[in-house]
């Protein structure tokens, strides 16, 4: 199933009354679900994650590893403080403008508002993520290659 006829279905989903749909066809498995995402750590107001639809993607999908069943906890319990850069929507997430070229920021550098932090691509069209604060970069939570999801944060500025 080509990635434009997966939006178009997430947007009637989104739009119907349904809780949950699910499809399968050609490999591609797809479930969705709208309720509430519940954040398990404690997260300061000012940073409070907002609720939003589960939509879950899975082609090809192979049995997971049943003796593989360490959790790690350590990213959980991190609490951002700071000024938190989210992701406007779903994509591929690049450092740099080119693959030969220095990332646009890195952590320890002081951007301005406006300025460029890096780029996702969504349907082939490049879409520069813009700071929104004045500040130093404290973490970039993604690596160059990484799938982004909406409202994913990807930088935390202070």
């Amino acid at each position: 199933m080509e990635l434009e006829n997966i939006l178009k279905l997430i947007d009637h989903v989104s739009k119907s009354e349904l809780s949950s749909f699910s499809l399968e066809e050609d490999g591609t498995s797809i479930k969705m679900e709208v309720g509430r995402t519940e954040v398990s750590c404690a997260v300061p107001a000012n940073l409070a994650v907002p609720a939003q639809e589960n939509v879950v993607v899975m082609q090809n999908v192979q049995p997971a590893n049943q003796n593989n069943t360490e959790v790690n906890d350590t990213d959980s319990d991190k609490i951002m403080s700071g000024n938190v850069v989210k992701s406007p929507l779903v994509g591929v997430f690049y450092a740099a403008p080119a693959p030969d070229a220095d990332d646009f920021v890195t952590v320890g550098d002081t951007v301005s508002s406006g300025q460029t932090l890096g780029i996702i691509e969504a349907m082939k069209l490049m879409n520069e993520i813009e700071s929104e604060f004045n500040g130093c970069v404290k973490q970039i939570l993604v690596k160059n290659g990484d799938m982004v999801e909406y409202g994913q944060p990807l930088f935390v500025i202070e």
